[in-house]
């Protein structure tokens, strides 16, 4: 059963498909974004999808840092790749909300860093 976060993110990703047939891919542009600039929103919408509890782990600043590098380094290649007429980050991310794999949140927390 689909949560309300994931109904929400699949509505979102579905527009993005529609209009995504072009060479600016948004899904990308904004996954850039909140690696950038870690807006609360998307802390929320993703612990909204995974339904978690708070964590207590602890994520170093080196930790963080990598995670930061290599998920800005993997949207620019899917940035890139995107500029083909079909829509590929669309896809990956409605396969990322239907299937909540473990290795995203995870992913999502070290982004964050400690105070996720």
């Amino acid at each position: 059963m689909l949560n309300a976060a994931q109904l929400k993110a699949l509505s979102v990703f579905a527009i993005f498909a529609i209009i995504g047939f072009g060479p600016i891919s948004p899904g990308c542009l904004i996954g850039m974004y909140v690696v950038v600039k870690r807006p609360e929103w998307f802390r929320r919408l993703v612990r909204g999808i995974y339904a978690y509890p708070d964590d207590v782990d602890f994520v170093t600043a080196a930790e963080t840092r990598a995670a930061r590098i290599k998920s800005f380094a993997s949207l620019l290649l899917l940035f890139l790749v995107d500029i083909v007429p079909l829509p590929v980050t669309p896809v990956v991310a409605f396969a990322i909300i239907l299937s909540r794999p473990a290795w995203f949140y995870r992913t999502a927390r070290r982004i964050y860093g400690q105070a996720a």
